[in-house]
């Protein structure tokens, strides 16, 4: 765990030179969180006058959906979807954006929506695929609940999902292809590169968690000061936080498909740092 995060303090280091150069790269997940927060208010205002997120809660206590109706499904899945498509959307305006830095462009806010706007069939297809297999793995958790077998497997299935589609986002920019070639590709890049059986050299999770509870300080003791202010805050320091970290895991995505497909050494990065961002299991 520690060279884990060894390794990520690392590559956040490089990643911030890079944002340091180009810091309107960290608009894209600011845009993705607002544009997410307002969703959330829509799904709780719409929910709550139609009744759907009472009968969500009722189902979900008594552990059986019956109690969901026709028009609640297709409003949650709506809500899925278009919530995963806001996170994919952004995500491919921000690494397209950064491929450019990291080919020696000096990117705007505009060039990496652009290049969003130029895939959108690609990332609608992406973000239906993910939204589509992200509920069913919901769905399956939910009732595996108290199977421990049932969620090893789950755990097991969705990590080599993520695996697979590493890379999905930055083919789908560079190659301008469907989703599901996309994922054959990226699955392709993954196998080629690290083989099937390889752990994450890195975490970018473990790092946005720390630095988040570090953040969230100032907003808990002003909480109690004052609740409006400490909320303020909150949203403002780990909002940021929030931000930046998605900005900078964006940024390595970027390189490290530059690095393991096109053979290129992205400004400031070195071989090891990229090539070493998955290795075999049990070689640490």
């Amino acid at each position: 765990m520690f060279a884990t995060i060894g390794r990520t303090w690392d590559i956040m280091k490089v990643c911030w030179g890079v944002l340091h150069k180009d810091r309107e790269l960290i608009v894209f997940p600011i845009v993705s969180g607002i544009a997410m927060l307002i969703l959330a208010a829509i799904t709780f205002g719409v929910g709550s006058a139609t009744g759907a997120l009472e009968r969500a809660e009722a189902a979900g206590g008594s552990q059986s959906a019956a109690a969901l109706q026709a028009a609640d499904y297709a409003f949650f899945a709506g809500i899925y979807f278009v919530g995963s498509f806001i996170v994919i959307y952004c995500n491919a305006a921000l690494i397209g954006a950064a491929m450019i830095r990291i080919r020696g462009g000096d990117p705007s806010v505009w060039d990496g929506f652009a290049i969003a706007n130029a895939r959108l069939p690609g990332i609608i297809g992406w973000a239906l695929v993910a939204a589509t297999v992200g509920l069913i793995l919901r769905i399956l958790r939910d009732r595996a609940r108290g199977n421990i077998v049932g969620q090893i497997i789950l755990a097991l299935g969705a990590g080599m999902w993520a695996y697979l589609t590493f890379m999905v986002i930055p083919v789908l920019i560079v190659d301008n292809v469907g989703p599901i070639e996309a994922i054959k590709r990226s699955g392709g890049i993954f196998k080629r590169t690290w083989g099937e059986q390889v752990t994450a050299n890195f975490g970018f999770g473990i790092i946005s968690f720390f630095t988040v509870l570090v953040a969230a300080i100032p907003a808990v003791l002003l909480f109690f000061i004052s609740p409006v202010i400490g909320i303020a805050v909150g949203v403002v320091t780990v909002g940021t936080v929030i931000a930046t970290v998605a900005a900078l895991e964006g940024i390595f995505k970027a390189a490290l498909y530059e690095y393991v497909v096109e053979e290129v050494v992205a400004e400031d990065f070195s071989p090891d740092l990229l090539g070493g961002a998955f290795v075999p299991k049990g070689a640490r």
